[in-house]
């Protein structure tokens, strides 16, 4: 057995040279594997891989294939088989030729790849590139919905806004603080500030009138003319005339 050129000659009982030319021999059945010893085949294989320490691994393992293909195939031969479940040894062995191919073609097109030019060591940029320029063509799609919806807002955007205020019924400041002034006069015990509003059922018109009232009644304490009591946050307000009643 020689290792010359990554070459795995053998010679064994039955034969002596190449493996894979024995492999494709046996495929064409021009060799009797029944003659051929696996057990000097897998001692050849593993002196081939002891004194052969610089092989590729890639080399290593399609002998490796081979070798273990040509074993299968020689079982296939002794031993008994369903036709109809396992395909024949020489469909096995052109499976594995074409498996092997194709990984050559593999490395063949890897190969050519890494030998192609490199960007800064073989070929070198433009000093000043001139880019791409990019063209975007726009292309609308839309329909009768989405063009009024468009012309819509387009519309209400341009149009003049009136602004209308409706007439609301309000009570003045001026209003109730007559109306508070008078109705303090008239009371000498303390009454909630509720008590001095008018009756009415709008209840804006009544916001309004509480509001009004609240402020009256807090310039009525500031002038001197009410008394404002109030227990707690949020608790009722009460108002008194001064000098009338109890203290606060």
């Amino acid at each position: 057995m020689e290792a010359a050129d990554d070459t795995l000659t053998l010679d064994i009982e039955g034969w002596e040279g190449p493996l894979d030319l024995l492999l494709a021999l046996a495929r064409s059945q021009k060799v009797d594997l029944k003659q051929i010893s696996i057990l000097q085949l897998v001692e050849q294989y593993l002196s081939y891989i002891e004194h052969a320490r610089t092989l590729k691994l890639e080399v290593a393992a399609d002998y490796l294939v081979m070798a273990a293909w040509l074993a299968y195939l020689k079982s296939a031969l002794l031993l008994p088989r369903d036709p109809e479940i396992e395909p024949s040894p020489e469909e096995l062995a052109l499976r594995l030729q074409m498996r092997l191919e194709r990984l050559n073609a593999m490395r063949d097109a890897g190969a050519r790849l890494l030998a192609r030019d490199r960007i800064g060591r073989d070929v070198f940029r433009r000093g000043a590139p001139e880019g791409l320029r990019t063209v975007r063509k726009a292309q609308w799609q839309a329909e009768i919905y989405d063009l009024i919806a468009a012309y819509g807002q387009i519309n209400a955007r341009n149009r003049p806004v009136f602004h209308v205020v409706h007439d609301r019924l309000v009570m003045t400041l001026d209003a109730a603080l007559e109306r508070v002034s008078r109705l303090l006069g008239e009371r000498i015990e303390w009454a909630t500030i509720e008590s001095f509003l008018p009756d009415s059922l709008d209840g804006a018109f009544r916001k309004s009138a509480l509001a009004s009232s609240f402020v009256a009644a807090l310039e009525l304490a500031r002038m001197g003319k009410a008394e404002l009591r109030q227990k707690s946050a949020f608790a009722p307000l009460y108002l008194k005339a001064t000098g009338q009643g109890a203290e606060a």
